[in-house]
């Protein structure tokens, strides 16, 4: 199935006690990038994340973000920085005899100074975590792929279309062609008319001329080359996967067949039908910047 590079996808769910949150988006690139951005103290999620992601992404500039909330108490332990509690104690006191105040101190009035106490939380099972992690990643990435290959049909759908007009141009420059041929040999042979008045005009010599003429503008080549390169996109689209750069080659060499024909043209109707051409395969060409 044809993706999309532009994508967003987020999941929140309790898993084992955690209240997690994942969240992705992308835009275009022409590798894949990934940026992770975590919960503070999770941040070794963020390879693991990358690694998750690689799996199932090729394309695309993808940003994730993390979020963990514990919702079950986990175990902490409090230290108590003694050196400067017996500082804050001994002011105190000191402020209570200069000043003659009574000298109330207690728990309570020292527990307001909050820089005395350390608290460390138990260090997590990383293992853990990234189990309880990956399985709001996964619904994650599905609604965000989900979101890439609906963009990816529209997307199809535009290209495919596009590429029926264009070989409906090319249709009717191969009915053309020939036709340019035609009215140059009857142009030619009423100039040596006029020149040679009642002479009879060289019948061999008029042949050669249309011959040459013939096959500076002959497009049958470039033509069925164009038609090539669109039954090969066709089915790359078809196939679906991560085709866009191959997509984008294909789009240069439709382009490259499209210019010789262009060089070629000596007829206004055949100019026109080639810069009609042009301007649809430019469209393409912007669409499949699109596709991963």
């Amino acid at each position: 199935m044809i993706r999309s590079m532009t994508g967003y996808g987020r999941s929140e769910m309790v898993v084992d006690g955690r209240a997690v949150t994942v969240e992705l988006k992308s835009v275009n690139h022409r590798y894949f990038e990934f940026t992770c951005r975590t919960s503070r103290g999770y941040s070794f999620l963020e390879e693991k994340m990358k690694s998750y992601v690689q799996q199932k992404i090729f394309r695309g500039k993808v940003d994730a973000y993390i979020s963990i909330d514990a919702l079950e108490s986990a175990q902490a332990q409090v230290t108590v920085n003694h050196p400067l509690a017996s500082g804050y104690i001994h002011a105190l006191r000191e402020l209570a005899e200069r000043y003659d105040l009574s000298d109330d101190i207690s728990v309570s009035t020292v527990a307001r100074y909050s820089d005395i106490f350390s608290v460390h939380k138990a260090p997590e099972d990383e293992d853990a975590v990234w189990a309880s992690v990956e399985k709001a990643a996964e619904e994650a990435v599905a609604n965000f792929i989900r979101m890439r290959e609906t963009e990816g049909e529209r997307l199809k759908a535009d290209v495919l279309g596009r590429a029926d007009a264009i070989m409906q141009r090319v249709e009717e420059i191969e009915a053309r062609s020939p036709q340019t041929v035609k009215e140059y040999q009857d142009r030619l042979r009423q100039k040596i008319q006029e020149l040679l008045g009642d002479n009879t005009v060289d019948e061999q010599r008029l042949l050669t001329e249309t011959a040459i003429f013939a096959d500076k503008v002959a497009v049958a080549e470039e033509t069925v080359r164009l038609r090539s390169h669109f039954r090969q996109m066709k089915e790359m689209m078809e196939a679906g996967g991560p085709v866009g750069r191959k997509l984008d080659f294909l789009v240069q060499e439709m382009n490259r067949e499209a210019n010789t024909i262009g060089s070629k043209a000596v007829d206004s109707q055949i100019a026109y039908l080639v810069v009609d051409i042009k301007a649809e395969i430019e469209k393409i060409r912007e669409q499949i910047q699109n596709i991963e």
